[in-house]
């Protein structure tokens, strides 16, 4: 993480910008991070996720998680990776959860569902009405294989065509997401606008249909973060994403009622705090020692990568 450096001196903390503690509450949603397995390497993961990466949760980690999201007031699971549906632990965590009657959202970079070993996994998700939220930066095919390499629009497509034939984005119960990045050091533009536009874009060129779009800010953390040093841009990235601070934003951070936790078990203030190695505050930091009067009122760890989510609008 060369980038660490440059990250907290381009700019003021962003603590002292706040001006105070950000405290957590009850956290309703649990996110598990499984796996930095990827089937893609792109530009902007901030896990640095790819083929050559094998971390993966263990079962005994997948059942203790599963523990904590029957006993405590966690209303969601939220999986994600990596390419989550790579791991060994996706089927058993989204059958438990849906045993419980719980609102089970999975992250997908979408042409994993191309590959033979995971064709099953879009009905298998169906059966159990689990919401989608999937990566596609762009509408275009040039700037999103940019960002994710060469042929991944294309498939992504194919993969959103399917998603739709069995329902997704059509049918109520069958949620389907959108995610948009920029592909460069730049802040996205109005979200409402950028999904008005996917929308028209996609059902009138491919016919998909799809629910929300969700603009997300690039955090300069990661392989965007050390792309951002080598280019000479961390400052100027900063700068753009400290002078677009937005006060009301804080109030509604993900982090204030979620709880990451990584492949290992430990646990993090959010996703982006996981990528960094920056577990929460206080004496207990895995689920395996974690009790529930740790988590409400803790203050949230900050760093100046905390300037992506309250840029502008604020990054879904």
């Amino acid at each position: 993480m060369s980038y660490l450096k440059s990250l907290q001196e381009a700019v003021q903390p962003f603590a002292k910008t706040v001006g105070y503690d950000i405290l957590a509450k009850n956290p309703k949603t649990l996110q598990l991070n499984i796996t930095r397995k990827c089937n893609l390497a792109c530009k902007h993961c901030h896990v640095e996720a790819s083929p050559a990466r094998d971390e993966d949760m263990q079962m005994s980690t997948a059942e203790r998680a599963m523990e904590l999201l029957r006993e405590w007031d966690f209303t969601t699971l939220d999986i994600t990776g990596g390419a989550p549906e790579m791991s060994r632990v996706y089927k058993y965590l989204i059958d438990t959860a849906s045993s419980m009657g719980k609102k089970i959202m999975t992250r997908s970079n979408l042409t994993i569902f191309n590959d033979d070993e995971y064709k099953d996994i879009p009905e298998f998700l169906k059966e159990r009405k689990v919401e989608i939220v999937a990566s596609l930066p762009f509408y275009e095919e040039v700037k999103t294989d940019k960002v994710r390499g060469i042929g991944v629009f294309h498939d992504s497509i194919d993969a959103l065509k399917r998603l739709c034939t069995l329902g997704y984005g059509r049918d109520e119960a069958l949620q389907l997401n959108l995610v948009y990045n920029p592909s460069g050091a730049m802040i996205p533009s109005s979200q409402e606008e950028l999904e008005a536009i996917y929308r028209t874009k996609l059902k009138d060129e491919y016919d998909i249909d799809f629910n929300n779009l969700f603009s997300m800010t690039n955090s300069p953390i990661g392989r965007f973060g050390e792309w951002l040093e080598r280019s000479n841009n961390m400052q100027r990235y900063l700068t753009r994403l400290c002078d677009a601070f937005n006060p009301a934003t804080v109030e509604d951070l993900m982090c204030l009622d979620t709880l990451s936790v990584d492949y290992d078990g430990t646990i993090h203030d959010c996703d982006f705090n996981l990528a960094l190695g920056m577990s929460i505050a206080g004496p207990h930091k895995t689920i395996f020692d974690i009790e529930k009067n740790d988590l409400i009122g803790r203050k949230i760890r900050t760093m100046n990568h905390c300037y992506t989510c309250t840029a502008g609008s604020g990054s879904s």
